[in-house]
């Protein structure tokens, strides 16, 4: 029976070009039409080429991938994935990047013991880049915090233009929603101004 070898890619946007990828692939045999492609995060499995991908995998078939960050970001989705690939499905993977992970060498228990535990370490440490970066961006953003600097979209204020805008709409000469475009503000944020301008007029 003829090894049926599929690949799999993943890009993080629609900008990024798959072309390297592509080429290792055809290098290890693959066809481009067995190649699955997505563009989008790896952040979980959902991702429409993957999960075609998984439906097509037989038993004695061949997954290739670039790298084990194209194939997912999560630890324990990773591990999920890979045992499902692998003891259920039956199918080998091998990752081009790092010659511990191919399943197509390693048959015995010993083998499968050493792709469990590299795997499981390298999705320890992609966990704690992730962990890492994390945190220097929460550091980051208390810094800038504390310096004064904020974030998110700039309060509404009341100004000599929501005044007028208010007494027009309040004697009648405007509706509600002209007054909202007026001032380029929404229904809540109008209201909201409105209840405290209210309160500091009375």
């Amino acid at each position: 029976m003829e090894i049926r070898k599929f690949g799999y890619i993943r890009v993080s946007s629609k900008d990024q070009n798959e072309r390297r990828q592509l080429e290792a692939m055809k290098k290890m045999g693959v066809d481009e039409r067995d190649t699955f492609i997505d563009k989008q995060s790896g952040k979980n499995f959902e991702r429409s080429q993957y999960q075609l991908l998984k439906r097509i995998l037989r038993k004695g078939d061949v997954l290739y991938i670039h790298s084990l960050d194209r194939f997912g970001r999560n630890k324990e989705e990773i591990l999920q994935e890979w045992n499902d690939i692998t003891k259920n499905v039956e199918a080998d993977i091998v990752v081009l990047d790092m010659p511990l992970l191919d399943t197509t060498q390693f048959k015995d228990s010993l083998g499968t013991f050493i792709a469990d535990l590299v795997l499981q370490i390298l999705s320890w440490m992609a966990q704690e880049e992730r962990d890492r970066i994390r945190k220097r961006q929460r550091e980051g953003i208390d810094a800038a915090l504390k310096n004064g600097i904020s974030f998110g979209r700039p309060k509404a204020k009341i100004t000599e233009e929501f005044k007028q805008v208010y007494n027009r709409w309040k004697s009648g000469e405007i509706t509600a929603v002209k007054a909202m475009h007026y001032v380029g503000m929404k229904k809540t944020t109008f209201y909201k101004l409105v209840k405290e301008y209210e309160s500091v007029i009375k």
